[in-house]
């Protein structure tokens, strides 16, 4: 899907996770 190759935008580290797309994928709607 695109939330895969949208790694750009969520290409920031958010605290608590260990990657960009660690778990934001689903919460990033």
């Amino acid at each position: 899907g695109f939330l895969t190759r949208d790694s750009r935008k969520v290409e920031r580290k958010k605290p608590g996770k260990k990657g960009a797309r660690a778990s934001f994928q689903f919460s990033k709607r």
